[in-house]
């Protein structure tokens, strides 16, 4: 797929804690904050901001590491360029101090950041909270920042930190007890719902993972597991990225079923609340 040129994709920034980063939006009504996987904003990534816009919410995408609307795709820029580009975000990330790369039981730094971006968003936007998706390095992310009583739907696609090295970090994932204590804690009290995505050959991903978040979050925890004959073929890589690159986006596809239920999920916890919220207010007015 040829570079995105960000039409249709408002640009601005956000600083907090002494971090300014560049933002894309893109829709109207209550955010959503995507996380773009390794290597960056890839025009899939944007192809799934712009879904969500669809539905009638707001994409927000931090730009953590990449170029944005830059393809990555080898049939695009060949082999070379494509590791090359890969090699370069992931080299910036594991030298940088906000991503925790190889750690267990432990919150990447940066998430302090993205729980103020995703404050303002939803201070910005309305709604009744916000919704979050993380990909791959950042798909622990979202589950980090459902400690702000203000997420309301957090998805985790194929999160892969940390690297699943030993056992201990193949059962794990990249949150502190404490943040864990605390999502569980509005699991229970809340009804919160956490939503995780992988492929079941997905190395990156081991089930170890998925049955670790299954035993700490029990049924607030939906698990959407795909074989991986049902990834797209002609993906450059094996089967990883459920939204993304491996996605076939046409009715009855095991993913095309996933994205929509992440999609349900945004629906039910944003708008339909949402909504249900206004009628009570028009009613007693």
């Amino acid at each position: 797929m040829a570079d995105h040129d960000l039409t249709g994709f408002d640009r601005g920034t956000f600083a907090h804690g002494g971090v300014t980063r560049r933002i894309l939006r893109r829709g109207t009504g209550p955010a959503v904050i995507v996380m773009a996987e390794i290597p960056g904003i890839t025009p899939k990534v944007l192809q799934f901001a712009e879904r969500v816009a669809a539905i009638g919410c707001t994409a927000v995408l931090p730009v953590l590491f990449g170029t944005p609307g830059r393809s990555a795709d080898p049939a695009e820029r060949g082999w070379l360029k494509s590791v090359g580009y890969t090699a370069s975000s992931m080299g910036k990330v594991c030298v940088s101090r906000e991503f925790t790369v190889l750690a267990t039981g432990k919150s990447s730094p940066v998430v302090t950041w993205l729980r103020a971006l995703a404050a303002q968003e939803h201070q910005r936007c309305g709604g009744p909270g916000v919704g979050a998706v993380g990909m791959c390095l950042t798909g622990g992310f979202a589950l980090a920042m459902a400690t702000d009583e203000r997420l309301l739907a957090p998805v985790l696609s194929q999160p892969s930190l940390p690297l699943a090295v030993t056992k201990s970090r193949a059962g794990g994932i990249d949150i502190s007890a404490e943040d864990l204590a605390a999502v569980r804690g509005r699991c229970q009290r809340e009804g919160l719902q956490v939503m995780g995505l992988r492929f079941r050959g997905d190395r990156l991903v081991p089930g170890d993972r998925f049955a670790f978040l299954r035993r700490e979050l029990g049924e607030a925890f939906t698990a959407v597991e795909l074989d991986d004959s049902t990834a797209n073929p002609h993906a450059a890589l094996p089967p990883h990225s459920v939204l993304t690159e491996h996605l076939i986006d046409e009715p009855g596809q095991p993913t095309r079923a996933a994205l929509d239920e992440v999609l349900d999920l945004f629906r039910t916890r944003l708008l339909e609340q949402d909504r249900g919220a206004a009628s009570e207010r028009g009613a007693t007015g």
